[in-house]
């Protein structure tokens, strides 16, 4: 036994429903035609067959020779049968032994020993039931035939001063891309005119339509409700948002879980065992007829498919919702996950730092510091350093030349020269290392860098040649939905929220204080991180690490799960990160998490329901009372009832 084939009944062999097809076949949750064909020949066979035997009033089961209503019951069983035992020899050339060999079993052997109704109803059963579950399985991926279908299809460009519309394929990257009220984006890109909105639910899963405006990205699928915007084309075809989400689904659906792959590995072995367990009862008995139900009601069916089916369910509902799950592996890991990592600046806060203080030493003035501190920082590129550029320059101060020289110190600021004058400007450990720690107005400007940390403000302190000027303040401000965020975590089943960051502890503790985290771990480098992810994953905790920085990444590489933030339109983060949150909003952190306990949890209950459902089953045929066909009626009922059990997850969960 090795690979199952992919041909077969898939989604029970192979636990790997088919991937939907763009324009073909029938729409979600509809049943092509074809497939109740065979049933239903089968089963005008069998009525005619119990109308012949009341009007001829012999017996259609248990003669020696089949009298025609028999031969119509046999008719039945070979239409209907026919398809199940061609998938059974399919596959057993690829050394699988499936549910179709068991069925097929069955009926050969309850036509041999005359019980042909037994051998038409469990056939016919078995095609309704099968017919059933491939238009309930297609609802199950409807999340990704929705995202194959609003891919665009055609666009407008500019070509030579003329509208020209071509199909989206076709667009070039760098032209100019019309999108007109009521069509889809077809590229991404950034708005170069125009004002707009742009509902991207598709992609976000963001309900509210965006406002866009010149300089605003776009992505592709997504869908104009108002404005006419001209956007550069910068990703178009397979190089867009929408193809590496769609890409991404494709493969988190098709991911087999730990549990998955367990079950795939039993069911290799339960279904040969029944067959020698069958025929052994059959032989130690010399009941036949009981021996071929055991196999009926012993079909795995149920419990192939109880997992596969809930992790295509589950990961199709966070695509709707804008949250990509890597698969099945990492859904499972997520929902035990007890310990939350989050760092800070970005992922806590607005990632947007704005100047709030310049606070002057005596015999200093605001300008002049601010001057100063602007001249070192005008061709530095920490995010720290255009909010001070910015605000020198609203204010109108002359800031010249960029600096002749400008030295970044990690972890402690920057070292320029402007005009032959030396300045720095940087966090109190840069001051105190310096050759004027010992001076008087440097303390009395570290603990005016104190106070100012206290309030949550990033300090640092400005000092020219040998003289301090004084202290600015930045703040970063905390999102506004942090507090709600990280409540909505702890309701979640979250232990521990912790904050891990590079920033000095004081400011750290501020904002911890009034998003409500209580674990900090400030003043940290990358390697730091990794380290505090270490210890507790060390305690036994399963941590998820959310950042959206580079110095973020060995710490979201060595978490359990690595959780990106605001990934539309960032290919790394979609292809790299375990959950890959579109929105650029930590509302949606709690319900990815929530989305993965409800689906391990449809999981475990969709076990049970398949092996209850065999164990009563196996009790009924050793009491009696159970027939082939009511066993086979069972276990069809069983799996669609998995099935359905799972499309529950497809349902937006509440928050």
């Amino acid at each position: 036994m090795t690979s199952p084939t992919p041909t077969l009944r898939e989604e029970e062999t192979t636990g790997t429903p088919a991937a939907p097809e763009r324009g073909g076949g029938a729409g979600p949750g509809l049943l092509p035609a074809r497939a109740w064909v065979r049933p239903g020949i089968a089963a005008v066979l069998i009525g005619l067959s119990w109308l012949l035997d009341a009007l001829t009033g012999s017996p259609a089961t248990g003669s020696v020779l089949p009298g025609p209503a028999d031969l119509l019951m046999v008719g039945a069983a070979l239409v209907s049968g026919t398809p199940i035992l061609i998938a059974a020899v399919r596959a057993l050339r690829h050394r699988v032994i499936g549910i179709d060999l068991l069925v097929s079993i069955a009926t050969i052997g309850a036509i041999v020993i005359g019980e042909y109704w037994e051998a038409a109803a469990v056939t016919t059963l078995f095609a309704i039931g099968h017919a059933l579950e491939k238009g309930t399985l297609q609802r199950t991926r409807r999340a990704l035939t929705d995202l194959v279908s609003t891919a665009p299809e055609q666009a407008v460009v500019l070509r030579d001063g003329t509208e020209q519309t071509i199909a989206a394929t076709e667009v070039r990257q760098g032209e100019q891309v019309l999108v007109r009220p009521g069509t889809r984006v077809p590229v991404d890109g950034h708005v170069l005119a125009g004002r707009g909105a742009i509902d991207e639910a598709g992609i976000t899963g963001e309900s509210v339509p965006a406002e866009k405006s010149e300089g605003d990205p776009v992505y592709a699928g997504t869908v104009a409700t108002g404005g006419l915007l001209t956007v550069l084309a910068e990703g178009i075809g397979a190089d867009t948002t929408l193809a590496r989400i769609i890409r991404r689904v494709e493969e988190a659906q098709d991911a087999k879980a730990p549990t998955q792959a367990f079950m795939d590995r039993f069911a290799r072995w339960y279904t040969p065992a029944i067959i020698v367990l069958s025929v052994v009862f059959g032989v130690l008995t010399g009941d036949v007829e009981l021996a071929l139900t055991l196999l009926v009601i012993s079909c795995p069916g149920a419990l192939v498919i109880s997992i596969p089916v809930a992790i295509v369910a589950g990961i199709g509902r966070g695509a709707r919702d804008g949250m990509l799950i890597k698969g099945g592996e990492h859904l499972e890991t997520s929902a035990r996950i007890d310990t939350v990592a989050l760092d800070k600046t970005g992922t806590l806060t607005t990632g947007r730092p704005v100047l709030t203080d310049v606070l002057p030493l005596p015999g200093r003035t605001r300008e002049e510091v601010l001057l100063w501190a602007a001249r070192a920082e005008l061709t530095s590129d920490h995010p720290l350093a255009a909010p001070v550029v910015q605000a020198a320059r609203a204010d109108g101060l002359d800031l010249g030349q960029i600096p002749e020289q400008a030295d970044a110190v990690v972890g402690r600021g920057v070292l320029a020269r402007h005009g032959g004058r030396a300045i720095t400007v940087g966090n109190q450990a840069m001051l105190r290392e310096s050759d004027i720690a010992d001076r008087p107005e440097a303390r009395e400007a570290i603990d005016l860098a104190d106070e100012t940390a206290r309030r949550g403000r990033t300090p640092m302190i400005v000092t020219l040649d040998d003289s301090v000027l004084g202290v600015i303040g930045l703040a970063d401000p905390p999102r506004a939905e942090a507090a709600d965020a990280i409540t909505a975590l702890r309701r979640s089943g979250v232990r521990e929220v912790v904050m891990l960051t590079g920033d000095q502890p004081r400011v750290a503790q501020a904002v911890a204080a009034e998003v409500g985290i209580d674990t900090v771990h400030a003043g940290l480098l990358p390697e730091g991180k990794l380290d505090q992810i270490a210890a507790l994953q060390a305690r036994g905790r399963t941590v998820a690490m959310v950042g959206d920085g580079v110095n973020d990444a060995p710490a979201l590489a060595s978490a359990d799960i690595g959780i990106a933030m605001g990934a539309a339109g960032s290919a790394v983060a979609i292809e790299t990160s375990d959950i890959a949150l579109m929105r650029d909003s930590l509302s949606a952190l709690a319900q990815s998490l929530r989305l993965a306990r409800r689906t391990v949890a449809v999981m475990r209950q969709n076990i049970v329901i398949a092996l209850v459902t065999v164990g009563i089953l196996l009790l009924g045929v050793l009491l009696g009372g159970v027939t082939m066909s009511l066993g086979m009626l069972v276990h069809e009922a069983s799996v669609l009832l998995v099935i359905v059990n799972a499309m529950r997850l497809l349902r937006p969960a509440r928050r």
